[in-house]
């Protein structure tokens, strides 16, 4: 019985962390595909209004993509946000004093 509500305690562990909001700026295609009413073209057009008009400054921002509208915003806003304090790539946080020392010097 203890090895049962162990693996149902990990599955359940499991299930809410890939509920995980997806960065808007730093998600792939395919972790874009993952949120609920982003398919192939809608993570696609993301990534391409991504690339012409730089970072989101906001969920809202999301309905200037085309095929996006208020309403279904409204509804991915639980699952998705921007400006993670993550560099896009690496994972790691930049240290700002170590980057202006090396410019400065």
């Amino acid at each position: 019985m203890k090895k049962l509500l162990a693996v149902f305690a990990l599955a359940f562990a499991f299930a809410c962390s890939a509920q995980a909001a997806v960065d808007l700026n730093t998600a792939s295609q395919a972790e874009l595909e993952n949120v609920d009413g982003i398919g192939p073209k809608k993570a696609q057009a993301i990534i391409d209004f991504r690339k012409k008009n730089g970072a989101f400054r906001s969920v809202d921002d999301l309905d200037k993509v085309p095929g996006f509208g208020k309403k279904s915003v409204d509804m991915m806003k639980k699952n998705i946000t921007v400006g993670s304090s993550k560099a896009a790539g690496n994972g790691k946080v930049a240290d700002v004093k170590t980057v202006k020392e090396k410019t400065t010097k």
